[in-house]
């Protein structure tokens, strides 16, 4: 049994695919089926209940050996489904599975909406490696065939050209994760003793393919595993620049967010501190964007240090937008409390002077 985790961006496309001619529904819950269009509907309904969830479509694919094609019944398939579904978080939510029937190895797809019943979000943190552990579990639990992984040859009893093939991917799936663009890949590489060479589309400079080489043999990326296909490598390197980037530029919101907020609290409670016999205020430190103070007891700014910690099943990205438009909040209404004080104080003044 193998589960793909596919990325979907509407569920339009997503259950339109799924529900090709060639498939049948084994199980449905929170959408009406069969019309492709109503199913779409129900999803976008209830993705309506969380819109802050950027991503709310869910999809995978469940393949079985053709070995196992004799006793994959619709309802074993559906019974190992719903099992998978329980393993993997994907709960009280709406879902179609339906069976593919257009290969020879059964398979089906599982499509479910990341906004659960109740607004909750269905995680998607680590969901390929929960994914690959739920697959095994369940494989061995049915008696499943497994097929060997790359992981669980015994590379001692190779002989070339497949042990230097075995080499060269052992190499490339320890250095990827510590590259982030193709010339780090290559340099990780080189000091392995592999080279890198580059197929070219006709006579340009754009590149199409990717050839690895050691002790005298050489393997297109594909050859050495599906994974280390050019394209495939060059998705994951142009995903791993998009994070990033965003990644800094949620770190740049975040730390002019607590600058605005600094600033805020300065001008509220700036008798704080320094030369005052009251006690300083608690802070709370938020890593590149500094230390914050946080607001004293009976402050109705609501800023707690309880409310900066990240959530459980809460991405880092997600908790730094939370946190950011937390900060936000609380420096424009600390801005208008020190607004508000200082027209008070006038007004006193004001009155005081009328007085005299």
């Amino acid at each position: 049994m193998v589960g793909k985790v596919i990325s979907g961006s509407s569920f339009s496309g997503t259950v339109g695919y799924v529900m090709k001619e060639e498939s049948r529904i084994l199980e449905a819950e929170g959408i009406m089926p069969p019309e492709v269009k109503d199913m779409v509907q129900d999803f976008k309904d209830q993705a309506l209940l969380n819109p802050r969830l950027k991503n709310t479509v869910g999809h995978i694919s469940l393949s079985f050996s053709p070995k196992d094609a004799p006793r994959m019944t619709d309802a074993l398939m559906t019974q190992i489904a719903k099992e998978y579904m329980q393993k993997m978080g994907i709960t009280d939510t709406q879902y179609l599975l339906a069976r593919h029937l257009d290969q020879p190895h059964p398979h089906c797809h599982l499509v479910y909406n990341r906004v659960g019943n109740n607004g909750q979000t269905i995680s998607d943190k680590n969901i390929k490696i929960r994914n690959a552990k739920v697959c095994r579990e369940l494989t061995e639990k049915y008696g499943l065939y497994l097929a060997p992984g790359k992981d669980d040859v015994r590379r001692e009893r190779l002989r070339e050209p497949d042990k230097t093939k075995y080499e060269i991917h052992d190499a490339i799936k320890g250095s990827l994760p510590k590259c982030k663009n193709w010339n780090e890949l290559e340099g990780k590489l080189k000091e392995q003793g592999i080279g890198i060479r580059y197929k070219y589309c006709g006579n340009t400079d754009r590149k199409q393919g990717v050839l690895f080489s050691k002790n005298g043999f050489e393997f297109s990326g594909s050859k050495i595993d599906r994974a280390f296909s050019f394209t495939k490598l060059d998705r994951h390197f142009t995903h791993v620049q998009q994070q990033t980037q965003h990644r800094a530029t949620l770190f740049g919101n975040l730390s002019a967010a607590a600058g605005n907020y600094r600033s805020a609290f300065a001008g509220l409670f700036g008798g704080m501190g320094g030369g005052s016999t009251r006690e300083e205020p608690p802070s709370v430190n938020l890593g590149k964007a500094g230390g914050i103070q946080l607001p004293p007891a009976g402050s109705p700014v609501g800023v707690s240090a309880e409310q900066l910690q990240r959530k459980p099943g809460e991405s880092p990205e997600e908790h730094i937008a939370r946190i950011t438009a937390l900060l936000d909040a609380a420096a424009e209404a600390m801005a208008i409390a020190a607004v508000e004080r200082q027209r008070r104080m006038e007004e006193q003044k004001r009155r005081h002077k009328m007085r005299l």
